[in-house]
């Protein structure tokens, strides 16, 4: 069986391709005689209720520097794709919204992945509260007297975007740091909306394991260990891949989250977890796959690519 299948994302000669979920989808949809696509979301075009994209055919390698050939950019009906990978990578804003208003045009007689109205009604930071029973003592405002009174209570405080990404903009903060103040007053001038204001937890600097949830399933993990000069274990930011295996309680919010995952249409998810405390549940553009298999873990690509089969 050979899908059509179009794959919305960030510009692929920017991506790297040594950690890149998106390529290595690509790759494995490619192996399996499916057909590939590729346009950014700004190529999109809904025309008197038809969703149309500027596309080009693309065929993929695992080779840097050369990891991919486009034919001819054609412009098509979105509707005629059997899948849409829906990838690009946040900021969670209003253009990222529009995309999955757009997308939610041919979806489910195309099967977007993951559902675009669930993407837009779940961004990282703000779905997992759905889950306070496995998060850290949390507060998302913009009051300054509930992040004193919880600064008070807490003591040392981890304060964030709410829409985020890849670490951009996480602080620590003690309990005695003068910085608070100013620090505040840039949050509250760069931010219009709330922002995330959690309970340092320490044991970050033994590192926050990404865990891939495939259809609501435990499919892999890895430990990523921050550098040791920063708070931030994200790969991106220098954070070290490692082997890792579920502790009793990541079992347990995995377990917790598989039905509120497989009702909300949420196939490819990644969630942080720090000392067993679930922090955020990634569903816009995961990555980790590529890493945990280089370690030795499943092929979650093809797991995905199951998953996605069995839907067509």
């Amino acid at each position: 069986m050979s899908l059509l299948v179009a794959v919305q994302m960030d510009p692929i000669e920017r991506i790297n391709i040594r950690g890149d979920s998106t390529f290595a989808l690509m790759l494995e949809a490619q192996a399996r005689g499916h057909q590939l696509a590729y346009y950014t979301p700004d190529r999109m075009a809904l025309v008197d209720g038809t969703l149309f994209a500027t596309v080009h055919a693309v065929a993929v390698r695992d080779e840097v520097g050369n990891h991919f050939t486009l034919g001819e950019a054609k412009r098509v009906d979105l509707s005629g794709f059997d899948v849409i990978l829906m990838r690009q990578d946040p900021p969670f804003d209003l253009a990222y919204i529009s995309a999955t208003h757009m997308l939610e045009r041919v979806h489910p007689g195309t099967l977007v992945v993951n559902d675009p109205a669930h993407v837009r009604n779940a961004p990282e930071k703000v779905f997992v509260t759905l889950f306070p029973e496995l998060m850290p003592p949390t507060v998302v405002t913009r009051d300054l007297a509930e992040i004193k009174a919880f600064r008070a209570e807490h003591g040392d405080i981890v304060m964030k975007p709410l829409y985020g990404k890849g670490g951009e903009a996480v602080f620590r903060l003690s309990g005695e740091d003068l910085n608070f103040g100013s620090l505040y007053d840039l949050f509250a001038t760069t931010f219009r909306e709330p922002w995330v204001v959690q309970k340092f937890l320490p044991a970050v600097r033994y590192g926050d394991k990404r865990i891939i949830l495939v259809d609501g399933e435990f499919a892999g993990a890895i430990n990523r260990v921050p550098q040791p000069d920063d708070l931030r274990s994200n790969m991106v930011r220098g954070g070290v891949a490692e082997q890792t295996e579920l502790t009793w309680r990541e079992r347990e919010i995995c377990e917790k989250l598989a039905q509120p995952l497989r009702e909300r249409g949420l196939l490819f998810v990644g969630i942080d977890v720090i000392d067993g405390f679930l922090t955020e549940i990634n569903v816009t553009s995961p990555t980790g796959i590529r890493a945990i298999k280089n370690l030795g873990g499943h092929d979650i690509a093809a797991m995905i690519w199951d998953k996605i089969e069995a839907r067509r």
